[in-house]
């Protein structure tokens, strides 16, 4: 009788649990980026390789100040920012053999002219070949504010204009899709975006003399739109940064924040810290240490004598910590490898 009832029990736990697996709800879909997961900060991308594709350093192809790099990581291809001139970005893929018409999701990290401009010119080109290329735009809040010099100011500073209204325009007219962020959001597994970072620490990495217009008043520009892009891998995190008006340190704190308190494996991109003093340059150093940054290439506007201060600082060496080039490429597996004029 007892072994008849134990039976029966199993038999009921069996099928109560092929029932509540049946009916287990399926994965979220990520409203951003269409995918079919449900967001996962312990998420970890498998491979990933970054290629700078406008910085201002070239061995081949055509130096500017402006940024752009593409993303390749376990299937999928981002474009990280569009260069400052309409052509340069189209120009280098060709020369390195890259081809942008499979790639759907582009970020923006800020409104700023510098890595917008290109956006429309490969639009147009590549959805010749595939109407859904570069179709999928993601910004942060705030990128398409009102913009203005600062009344009084004696010369026109960077970003006292905001290209990005008009561009919105432009965009939407040929089938493309903005979406905003307000917020972190994983637009792929392991893959996050920062939306706009909290600024924790004063670095005020953004041209004076430019004043934004939020909720009906002109205050200071401190490009409230910056957003970077983080990898969460098994080796730590990865960083993404396009201008870092945010603040490298701003940034990283508040990913290892809302990701993961992780090492962080690597910092790629643009920090605007070209004009930065030694005093600056030391402090940022030294809170990359607490974060165990392991690697660092600097391009754009991070400045070539400010990527050599914080080698020296961080105790990195001319592999592990460089200047950015056009073609340099970031690989999880082979690290950083940068063109032949800043080795």
């Amino acid at each position: 009788m007892v072994r008849k009832l134990n039976l029966a029990l199993v038999v009921s736990v069996a099928l109560w649990l092929g029932v509540a697996t049946l009916a287990a709800p399926a994965p979220a879909r990520s409203p951003s980026a269409g995918g079919s997961w449900a967001p996962d900060a312990h998420a970890e991308v498998k491979t990933l390789k970054i290629t700078i594709l406008s910085t201002m350093l070239a061995d081949d192809g055509l130096g500017e100040w402006g940024f752009s790099a593409l993303v390749e990581t376990d299937g999928h291809k981002i474009l990280f920012d569009t260069g400052a001139r309409p052509n340069t970005v189209l120009e280098n893929a060709k020369e390195l053999k890259i081809d942008l018409s499979d790639v759907q999701d582009v970020i923006l990290s800020h409104f700023h002219d510098d890595h917008t401009t290109g956006l429309m010119t490969l639009r147009r080109e590549f959805m010749k070949k595939n109407p859904t290329a570069l179709s999928r735009v993601h910004v942060a809040k705030g990128i398409f504010l009102e913009r203005r010099p600062k009344p009084g100011s004696s010369q026109a500073a960077i970003g006292d204009t905001n290209p990005m209204i008009a561009m919105k325009k432009d965009f939407e007219a040929s089938g493309g899709k903005f979406i905003e962020h307000d917020t972190t959001d994983e637009i792929f597994p392991g893959v996050w975006l920062t939306g706009p970072v909290p600024r924790t620490f004063p670095e005020k990495n953004y041209a004076p003399g430019v004043e934004v217009k939020e909720d009906g008043k002109w205050v200071e520009d401190n490009v409230p739109d910056d957003q970077s892009l983080v990898f969460n891998t098994d080796r730590g995190l990865v960083l993404l940064a396009g201008c870092g008006h945010s603040g490298i340190i701003n940034t990283l704190t508040y990913a290892r924040k809302e990701i993961r308190p992780a090492p962080i494996d690597a910092a790629i991109g643009g920090f605007h810290l070209f004009s930065a003093s030694d005093d600056t340059l030391d402090w940022t150093a030294d809170k990359l240490k607490e974060f165990q940054t392991a690697q660092l290439m600097g391009a754009h506007c991070t400045g070539i004598e400010s990527v050599y201060h914080l080698r020296q600082k961080l105790g990195l060496n001319r592999h592990t910590c460089v200047v950015g080039t056009v073609g340099a490429t970031f690989d999880l597996k082979d690290g950083i490898k940068t063109g032949r004029i800043a080795r």
